[in-house]
């Protein structure tokens, strides 16, 4: 947040403030007040800021003021972001802040039927919020007409080229119109992310506002040292046994098998209040997973950093480090989950030993010491190891000679009575040759002289 500045001190349509003020949100933070005017006045903008910063709201409302209603049926804006969930939470903003305008707004993602998908566009639209490749796959089947973009936007960019899609991005450029005009928002300026801004922005004005690294003054942070994995969920029960505050928990998990072995090791003591969601689980599971820990039914929720982007939920109390990520800038994005719309939040980390690299990496990124606090008199510290613990041992090769039988002749067996039949029919050819001792012909015809 600016100071005292409003939303009425820019230059927003009656339609965006009633909307803003139905949600109750008052106050402009940082990138949305310092984008805002960039936006308006035509130019290429790129965005860094970190998760919780509000950046949706940063593109989405100067987009929003500039948009003009079009009796066509093709869409005005184009929004592409790395996940599903992220299409969903993106469409429910546009829906929100278009309460009073006639805006239609559609997300597409695959994984899902496509045929419904092309029925939707088919019938119109103004503003569209797609992963890459659906958006390539129905662009290139032609019912979806791109001629008409006028912004295009590409949200949480560092993490697309993460998970690998630059040569998308790259294709969608291709297929836009030359006079676009180019919005990009990331948590990072990367190598990658710095050659896709070269490559297609046109002297594009940088705004950075708490970029990745930069620790939240909202989030109150701490770590335990603890020693394995049966350890650490021994703690995340006691925890939320002794702390009534621990309602909506957030925990993020290094990989999928991690997230499994979390969820099912807690499932029994909190029964319907646990959910997990990674990107092996369906989409109707994912989807069910995020609504359920929204509206309260899940207490606790297991999530790897493939999809903590598209998780945004509001009153998350606690997120909880089950294990710290290789890439320290997805410690700042997961912690950003809570200490959200000017709330208090706690972010608690659980280390072992092998990941206090790790830990190095996530505090000289935000040049700050994360506190640490002693391990409960009351907790029970395991001795035994999780099977994903358990380091697997290599097994050689072993390649066993077979020895050749001696006693055995070739593969050979005598022919069934019916099988030893010859036959015997002759071609009438051969009964001709046999008949006149030789062939039966014609001669040639004589020429007439």
């Amino acid at each position: 947040m600016t100071g005292e500045n409003t939303f009425d001190d820019l230059n927003l349509s009656t339609s965006l403030k009633n909307a803003l003020h139905d949600m109750g949100i008052v106050h402009p933070t940082t990138i949305q007040e310092r984008v805002f005017s960039e936006v308006m006045a035509g130019k290429d903008v790129v965005g860094i800021a970190q998760t919780g910063t509000g950046k949706t709201f940063a593109y989405l409302l100067p987009s929003l003021r500039q948009w003009k209603f079009s009796k066509g049926t093709a869409p005005q804006i184009l929004i592409v972001v790395p996940t599903r969930e992220l299409v969903t939470q993106v469409v429910e903003e546009v829906e929100k802040l278009t309460e009073y305008m006639n805006v239609v707004v559609r997300g597409v993602y695959g994984g899902t039927n496509i045929r419904t998908q092309k029925d939707l566009i088919f019938q119109g639209l103004d503003v569209l919020v797609a992963t890459p490749g659906r958006l390539i796959d129905l662009s290139l089947d032609g019912v979806l007409k791109l001629k008409e973009i006028k912004k295009f936007i590409i949200d949480e960019v560092d993490e697309m080229l993460n998970l690998g899609f630059r040569h998308q991005l790259i294709q969608i450029f291709d297929l836009l119109p030359k006079r676009t005009q180019n919005l990009m928002f990331s948590a990072t300026l990367s190598e990658d992310v710095e050659i896709l801004i070269q490559d297609f922005f046109n002297n594009p004005q940088k705004v950075e506002a708490a970029p990745s690294g930069t620790p939240l003054e909202k989030i109150q942070q701490s770590k335990y040292f603890t020693p394995n994995f049966y350890t650490k969920i021994n703690l995340i029960k006691l925890l939320m046994a002794q702390d009534e505050t621990m309602q909506k928990v957030l925990v993020f998990a290094g990989n999928k098998k991690i997230a499994d072995a979390v969820y099912e090791t807690l499932q029994d003591d909190f029964e319907d209040k646990i959910g997990v969601i990674h990107s092996n689980k369906s989409q109707n599971k994912r989807f069910l997973s995020v609504n359920s820990f929204k509206d309260g039914t899940y207490q606790l929720l297991i999530a790897t950093d493939v999809v903590a982007r598209g998780i945004d939920v509001e009153g998350v109390s606690h997120v909880i480090n089950f294990d710290l990520p290789n890439i320290p800038e997805n410690y700042m994005h997961r912690i950003g989950r809570t200490g959200r719309a000017d709330k208090e939040g706690i972010a608690i980390s659980l280390i072992s030993e092998n990941e206090k690299e790790n830990l190095e990496k996530v505090e000289a990124l935000m040049k700050l010491e994360v506190p640490t606090k002693e391990l409960p008199e009351d907790l029970e510290i395991s001795t035994e190891l999780a099977p994903i613990e358990i380091p697997r041992e290599d097994i050689p090769e072993l390649r066993i000679k077979i020895p050749v039988r001696e006693d055995v002749g070739p593969a050979f067996h005598e022919k069934k009575e019916k099988n030893k039949k010859v036959n015997m029919k002759k071609r009438k050819a051969e009964l001709m040759r046999e008949k006149y001792k030789k062939p039966k012909t014609r001669g040639q015809k004589r020429k007439r002289k």
